[in-house]
């Protein structure tokens, strides 16, 4: 994915710096707007897009090689880009047609995988392999096939000291709404 959006940042940036071009060429205007206004508008837009695009591609290569979820400002940039993507296959459906608009959701599709494949961490009933509750393991270990399983360590303890008193998280969630209050009528004197 790192890749295709490498690929995106040149192809917008070059785009944009092509339709520069063309408008300083043809010393075209909109509305009165000076050409070389508008030239410089659309070089700088293609840079600014294209430097947007390749820091999401090198977001997209730091979560594949860390094997993690994105943090802070890059999970923010995969996000915009995301907005962008789809803001781009509608405008894309209408202009140029189907298969920009499938190309611009099949990538929103994976920038939205990426951020959401990284996010599930192992619930309170699930154990890692390769050791009990009190240890942890590591994730490729395991048992050997027609191993005996390993009683663990101390069999009477439960996990980080819990007993029968209640812990964080234990009781049922509350409302941090208050309740209604109800008002008196007010008499009027009659």
């Amino acid at each position: 994915m790192a890749v295709v959006l490498l690929a995106e940042a040149f192809g917008i940036g070059a785009l944009n710096w092509f339709l520069g071009v063309v408008v300083d060429h043809q010393q075209m205007s909109m509305a009165g707007l000076d050409p070389q206004v508008m030239s410089t508008s659309s070089k700088a837009g293609g840079v600014v897009f294209g430097l947007y695009f390749a820091a999401c591609a090198l977001v997209a290569l730091l979560v594949a090689i860390r094997d993690r979820a994105p943090a802070g400002l890059g999970r923010v940039l995969l996000i915009s880009a995301a907005v962008v993507h789809a803001l781009l296959g509608a405008f894309a459906l209408g202009l140029v047609g189907w298969p920009a608009f499938l190309f611009m959701l099949v990538m929103l599709a994976l920038i939205v995988l990426l951020l959401v494949t990284y996010d599930r961490e192992p619930g309170p009933g699930q154990e890692v392999a390769g050791g009990d509750p009190l240890t942890g393991g590591h994730p490729e270990a395991g048992t050997e096939p027609g191993a005996p399983a390993e009683p663990p360590a101390h069999p009477a303890a439960e996990p980080h000291g819990r007993g029968d008193a209640p812990q964080d998280g234990d009781e049922e969630p509350q409302d941090t709404v208050p309740a209604q209050v109800s008002r008196q009528p007010v008499s009027t004197g009659r």
